[in-house]
């Protein structure tokens, strides 16, 4: 038996389904549905007992199913379909843009994808349509990177990289045998076994300067485990630079978002938040991010970068307004 949680959406679909259906058959309705027949006739119980406010016999929905066909009157209040709000429109949407800008759906012959993006855009109208327009979806790889990889991955060669890491300024060489693609938090990374740490490691593909495939098949180790990116891609290290945050209310997702070394109550709903920072420039848009709902108070100097930071971005906006 479904839980509540699905009967709802399920029950709002199916009385404008039915009344769109005159006819219909038990069996056939709960084939289009997925349930059993005992299943659409509980659900059927239930229209039964719904309508307007007053639960008068004539503000009731009438359904009845004798012989086996589903006769339903009195339920013109809600026999439209269900429609997609326009932020859900739109981020269905933006959402499927990013699937086509995907190299596994480049490769899919025929126009599926497309197919069905304009008839969401048809259905959703236009305000959607109009709002999704404006987001521009990129898969932000390398120019040459993202190709390059997938070759490797397709003929099972290692890679030989050069690889930019922004926490110590520095491009160093890697070899890697890339085990997957991936899109997380936005970005786009290769996941592969890394013969310079000697364990399996993520690599943003847009800080790739430079990717070669090498004739030398990939061979990472049996016991080598898929990295977990459930949770997102950062994984702090005790080498990370401890950076305290002091949020209000509405910046209290960070407690929950982000790993933390520690969280101090402060009143009235504000946290002292201590966490490892991979690089400055990741605080730095942490702290514009949350705006007027925190603000990073050590170390000093990082503090002082992200003051100098807002100061320079509201001049800009000022001049340009």
């Amino acid at each position: 038996m479904s839980g509540s949680a699905d009967r709802l959406p399920r029950l709002l679909s199916l009385v404008p389904y039915l009344m769109s259906h005159p006819g219909a058959q038990v069996g056939e309705v709960a084939e289009v549905f997925g349930l059993s027949e005992k299943q659409l006739i509980d659900d059927l119980q239930l229209v039964w007992m719904c309508g307007l406010p007053g639960h008068t016999p004539g503000d009731l929905i009438d359904v009845s199913w004798d012989g086996g066909e589903i006769v339903i009157d009195n339920a013109d209040t809600i026999a439209r379909p269900l429609r997609l709000g326009i932020d859900e429109a739109s981020a269905l949407l933006v959402a499927l843009r990013m699937l086509g800008a995907m190299p596994e759906f480049a490769e899919v012959p025929g126009d599926a994808l497309p197919r069905v993006v304009a008839k969401l855009e048809r259905a959703a109208g236009e305000g959607a349509a109009a709002v999704s327009s404006q987001v521009a979806v990129d898969v932000d790889a390398a120019p040459d990177a993202l190709p390059r990889v997938r070759d490797a991955l397709n003929r099972k060669r290692r890679l030989s990289l050069r690889y930019y890491v922004p926490g110590r300024d520095e491009v160093t060489p890697r070899e890697v045998d890339p085990t997957r693609v991936m899109v997380v938090d936005g970005r786009t990374y290769m996941e592969g076994w890394c013969y310079r740490a000697e364990a399996m490691r993520l690599f943003r593909l847009d800080r790739v300067v430079g990717v070669d495939v090498l004739d030398v098949p990939a061979d990472p180790p049996a016991d080598a485990e898929p990295i977990d990116v459930t949770q997102g891609v950062f994984r702090p290290s005790p080498t990370d630079e401890l950076v305290e945050l002091e949020v209000s209310a509405a910046g209290r997702w960070v407690a929950e978002y982000y790993p933390v070394e520690g969280v101090t109550e402060l009143g009235e709903g504000r946290l002292r938040i201590a966490l490892r920072a991979r690089d400055e420039d990741w605080v730095l848009k942490l702290a514009l991010r949350l705006g007027d709902t925190g603000r990073v108070v050590a170390p000093e100097a990082m503090a002082e970068r992200v003051r100098e930071e807002a100061e320079r971005a509201l001049a800009l906006y000022a001049h340009r307004s």
